[in-house]
């Protein structure tokens, strides 16, 4: 038995141009979620690396203001650190506020004494009521007397924001934005 050219044709395997076209569109569609999966992994890699410079921007005053003297002297009686600035870097013994009260607008608005901009390593480029143009974050704290024990307490606030209008945020309560940190901690006075 002879077989037909026709049967040997319709044996044969192979790929047909819309089959091609099939799995390229298959493949296409798998390359592009990988490139939106990419995108949006490097947008959160950069959001969480600004969060996390916040965070320790904020624990790293915050631990400057505990770090000043608040305790009592050998004679039992109140010492204070009231003139250190801690505005600058390194801080300086004198010329700054050290513990002493912050008005009560000092989260909602940079103040003199209760202010210091940073550049994005962290170091300190200027204290001024305006950021310098180096400047991408803002620090800003406060220094509150305990209202229930005001001679012996402190609530101490520091607030890291990025530069930029923080609108209706710095109003009454002051509103913690994403790529913010807020940090806050009671300070009491103890024996030296």
């Amino acid at each position: 038995m002879a077989k037909s050219h026709r049967s040997n044709v319709a044996t044969e395997t192979g790929s047909t141009l819309v089959e091609v076209l099939i799995a390229t569109l298959v493949l296409l569609t798998g390359v592009l979620a990988m490139a939106q999966m990419f995108v949006l992994s490097t947008k959160n890699n950069v959001t969480s690396r600004s969060d996390t410079l916040s965070t320790v921007l904020a624990e790293q005053k915050l631990e400057q203001l505990r770090s000043l003297a608040y305790g009592f002297d050998m004679a039992g009686l109140p010492v204070s650190d009231i003139s250190t600035d801690t505005s600058v870097s390194p801080p300086a013994a004198d010329g700054g506020t050290g513990l002493q009260p912050s008005p009560a607008s000092a989260l909602q608005e940079n103040t003199v004494g209760f202010v210091d901009h940073v550049d994005r390593n962290g170091a300190v480029v200027g204290n001024a009521v305006g950021a310098p143009g180096n400047a991408w974050y803002t620090r800003r704290w406060s220094v509150e007397p305990l209202p229930t024990n005001p001679n012996n307490t402190l609530i101490l606030q520091v607030l890291v924001t990025p530069v930029r209008d923080r609108g209706a945020a710095d109003q009454s309560n002051v509103a913690r934005l994403q790529g913010e940190a807020r940090v806050m901690t009671i300070k009491t006075r103890k024996a030296q």
